[in-house]
């Protein structure tokens, strides 16, 4: 900042879910996250209690990264088409084309769909994703 004045630092991003552990399982699995000490699931058969609130996952060094806010209702973003924009959406890259496929892949597999295919586009190949609550989010070739 040019003032002198600190800018305050993103802590972290976070998602609205009418589902926040399976949300917050599906971006931990694809992004190699863990949980926030005191976020993991609970033992099989135990209540979920913090799973109806809050989740936080973070780097596996412990920076904060994104966490998961438990709402009665959403509606999902209609994007591109549709009254319900995308409000906010979440940026990753892959190094290669190859990796663009294999990600491709494991996003469907762990519960996403495919929104729109740009992966033979003249600029920078990309995918643009739904998670299963329905957030977009990207992953294009760097």
């Amino acid at each position: 900042m040019t003032d002198g004045k600190k800018a305050p630092k993103l802590c972290q991003v976070v998602l609205d879910s009418t589902d926040a552990r399976s949300l917050a399982e599906f971006y931990r699995s694809l992004l190699g996250l863990v949980y926030k000490p005191g976020h993991e699931p609970p033992e099989p058969g135990q209540a979920d209690e913090r799973g109806r609130d809050w989740l936080v996952l973070r780097t596996t060094d412990g920076a904060p990264q994104l966490a998961f806010q438990q709402v009665d209702q959403l509606p999902p973003p209609t994007w591109p088409d549709g009254q319900v924009p995308q409000q906010l959406h979440l940026d990753l890259s892959v190094a290669s084309i190859e990796e663009l496929e294999a990600q491709h892949d494991r996003v469907l597999a762990l519960g996403g769909r495919l929104l729109s295919d740009q992966k033979d586009g003249p600029d920078e190949p990309f995918r643009v994703y739904a998670d299963p609550a329905g957030h977009p989010f990207c992953i294009f070739v760097t």
